[in-house]
């Protein structure tokens, strides 16, 4: 907390002393970026390419300053340190946002897309602009919501067996993100969800603390899980896409120009980003099968889907209108 607080100090006093309109225009800014993951991963690689065209476009007066590989703390600390104006980009997962601004949640919600492809023209479309506004018209959030960014389809793997079938997941003990919607998912489909850090899975792994946990393949490779857990699964259950803010706070003090400038170089981030992660995912897969890993795909996910059920059921409802916007559109 003590950390947090003295970058957040340090963060807000440095930016929030360049004065707001006109002055800004004028005024030399360094804008700071967070992300949870290293240097080369889609997500850095695509906010470091938009702070050069910012750099080359304001001829040095607006650059990009990232700090990755959680430098400055997890996705929830670069969300408060974007609120108070520490930081002014933070790249984080629709999760982290849903605390805020409940909309978003619609996503995390397991099967809500088809596939990766069904996911994307949602985000590029009418929705997903409309998702991105309920953040910046949102009070709390003290965020503006730039674009989204893609995180893949999270998969199954474990140590045990491979999973072809709901049965399959029955008594298996599966690392979930610490959301109690993603450990109730798992649990409906007759696994046994365990809610942990991620820095912990791959001695959990190892111990047999978990039979298995979920991610999508940059994940199961970068993080050497197949290493240990040799059955990969293609449930795509979860596709959760992640989201680009920037710190409303800092945002006020820019001129409408430089406004117009970032919301245009984030638009071109959110496709920049697709390409770099199609070829990571690429990468990855092939990394996965020369090892000798056996991926595990379906041609019918419906049993999958049923058993969710309870989890729509509790957690989907207040979201039925928009849920079938999203799956009307092919």
């Amino acid at each position: 907390m003590k950390r947090r607080t003295v970058l957040s100090l340090l963060g807000a006093g440095a930016l929030g002393a360049t004065a707001p309109g006109r002055a800004a225009a004028q005024s030399k800014m360094v804008l700071k970026a967070s992300d949870v993951h290293p240097l080369g991963y889609p997500t850095v690689e695509a906010v470091q390419r938009l702070g050069k065209k910012l750099d080359q476009a304001t001829n040095g007066r607006l650059t990009v300053q990232m700090f990755p590989s959680m430098q400055l703390g997890g996705e929830k600390e670069a969300l408060e340190q974007a609120q108070v104006g520490a930081l002014a980009f933070a790249r984080v997962s629709v999760g982290v946002v849903g605390s805020i601004v409940d909309e978003v949640n619609v996503f995390n919600l397991p099967f809500v897309f088809r596939d990766v492809a069904h996911m994307r023209k949602v985000i590029d479309g009418e929705i997903g602009k409309e998702l991105l506004d309920k953040i910046t018209t949102n009070p709390q959030a003290r965020l503006i919501g730039l674009c989204w960014m893609d995180g893949g389809s999270r998969n199954v793997y474990n140590t045990k067996r491979p999973v072809r079938t709901v049965e399959d997941l029955k008594g298996l003990k599966i690392r979930m993100m610490g959301n109690p919607l993603f450990v109730e998912t798992m649990n409906a489909l007759g696994g046994n969800g365990v809610a942990m850090g991620m820095d912990q899975v791959y001695s959990a792994l190892q111990t047999g603390v978990v039979d298995g946990a979920e991610n999508n393949p940059p994940s199961y490779d970068s993080f050497g899980h197949y290493t240990i857990a040799k059955h990969y699964s293609m449930t795509e259950h979860l596709i959760i896409p992640e989201i680009l803010v920037f710190s409303k706070r800092i945002w006020d003090g820019l001129s409408k120009d430089d406004q117009e400038l970032i919301r245009k170089f984030s638009a071109e981030a959110q496709l920049e980003q697709r390409q770099l992660w199609d070829q990571r995912v690429a990468e990855s897969m092939k990394k996965i099968r020369d090892a000798g890993i056996e991926v595990v795909t379906f041609t019918d996910k419906k049993p999958f889907q049923d058993a969710v059920k309870p989890v729509w059921d509790k957690y989907g409802a207040k979201h039925t209108v928009l849920v079938q916007r999203i799956q009307a559109i092919q």
